[in-house]
């Protein structure tokens, strides 16, 4: 589990006419085993303060902490891409990640293997499986290194409809078994209301507008009156800021 403290971030890229506005003075934080949403229509920032809370990108301004224990906290990363090194085996990728490989190390890969049900998969190359199994893999790989948070940008945006909900019920059950921190990245209010203990709503300018707390019990099934109610909720919050959700 990790602590985030956000203040007063700001970020811009490039400069004079050509200056674009991605975060504009977002205040947050974050803590404990909670699964955090963001979601917002393209060019909200919401990949942006992804990219700066996992460092590969730097605030223009403000601060970002994010610990546990009060020692820098461990980031686990997956991608919306698997992006697995072809010529390696499954077992090898997840191997790659390791500061170090011991039969401890292995049984431990083994083990998130196992909990994507690719447990028999670990010999075979990536481009033996489909993109589900790929994603679960990169997904597996991500929680191998046991990381205090977890950022994943859209992990499911280019699965099908039903591949993506099998990958959702996983991702709650390994949430729920692993207590991490998980800030996640979606264009889809539906499925962040089926993942989420919190709902954070950007505006286009990098503007956080609404925290929303989703106290609703799990799993969540998508045709549950009360998820559809509460992603009805959700979508009325873009109305009323006139947004565009997708």
């Amino acid at each position: 589990m990790a602590e985030i403290k956000i203040k007063n971030l700001h970020k811009e890229f490039g400069v004079g006419d050509d200056k674009v506005v991605a975060l504009v003075d977002v205040n947050l934080e974050i803590e404990g085993d909670v699964f955090v949403s963001i979601v917002g229509p393209s060019g909200c920032g919401k990949s942006t303060l992804l990219n700066i809370l996992s460092e590969i990108e730097t605030p223009t301004s403000g601060t970002v902490s994010i610990t546990n224990k009060g020692h820098a906290a461990l980031p686990g990363y997956v991608f919306q891409a698997a992006r697995l090194l072809p010529w390696r085996t499954v077992m090898d990728n997840l191997l790659f990640v390791q500061e170090e490989v011991t039969d401890a190390v292995r049984a431990r890969c083994q083990k998130y293997l196992d909990m994507v049900h690719l447990g028999d998969k670990g010999n075979k190359y990536p481009g033996e499986l489909s993109g589900g199994m790929q994603q679960r893999v990169g997904i597996a790989r991500a929680f191998s290194v046991e990381p205090d948070v977890m950022f994943m940008d859209e992990p499911f945006s280019h699965l099908d409809a039903i591949t993506a909900r099998s990958l959702r019920r996983e991702l709650h059950e390994m949430w729920k078994a692993t207590n991490k921190t998980i800030i996640f990245v979606t264009h889809d209010v539906g499925e962040a209301v089926e993942l989420s203990n919190r709902i954070l709503v950007f505006a286009k300018g990098g503007v956080l507008k609404d925290d929303i707390q989703v106290d609703l019990p799990f799993p969540r099934d998508p045709s549950d009156e009360q998820v559809a109610i509460a992603k009805a909720n959700v979508l009325k919050k873009f109305e009323e800021l006139d947004l565009v959700a997708t």
